[in-house]
């Protein structure tokens, strides 16, 4: 009689020891899946910044590429399709290009023989060296996305160009020539 009794016992304690496994089974589960779900957000924010830096700096090539740097710059917009699906994924913002420095260089004088000669057989070359214009440009994009990702990107253009393309586009102050 005594042996029956004890099994009675032990079998509630089986059940209690069981639910309690099978609690801490059910918490472990739940926070795998909530730090899985919490490192796939972080992945997809990564992705979607990622793709915005590409839409902006696709979009600064398109106005350097269109430029001639001998008119005054100006903002810009550009829709951007970047995983060319046909649906645009960024609007890019392209704020007026700053001139942040212009500054003289002097080129010197081409040797003889690289000098046109005319018909008389004399070579013809400037005899005064030419003056180009060292000149940097800032530019300031920003790419939001239909997510609503939205990435600044700001980036500096070197050029050398002539005195009357400097006048035009980079002058000191406004209406003052580069000197």
């Amino acid at each position: 009689m005594k042996h029956s009794s004890m099994r009675a016992r032990q079998g509630g304690a089986v059940l209690v020891v069981g639910l309690i496994m099978l609690i801490l089974i059910t918490l472990m589960v739940t926070t795998a899946f909530r730090f899985s779900s919490t490192n796939l957000k972080a992945v997809n924010n990564m992705q979607s910044r990622n793709e915005a830096i590409a839409a902006a700096n696709k979009a600064m090539e398109q106005v350097v590429g269109s430029w001639d740097f001998g008119t005054p710059p100006s903002a810009d917009q550009f829709s951007i399709d970047i995983d060319n699906n046909g649906t645009q994924d960024y609007v890019v913002d392209i704020a007026m290009p700053v001139c942040v420095r212009a500054a003289p260089t002097s080129l010197p004088r081409p040797p003889d023989s690289e000098c046109p000669t005319n018909a008389e057989g004399l070579t013809i070359c400037a005899p005064t060296v030419s003056t180009v214009y060292n000149v940097v440009w800032e530019l300031d994009a920003t790419a939001t996305g239909t997510s609503g990702t939205r990435v600044r990107i700001r980036q500096g253009i070197g050029r050398s160009i002539s005195q009357a393309q400097c006048n035009a586009a980079c002058p000191p102050a406004p209406g003052s020539p580069c000197a």
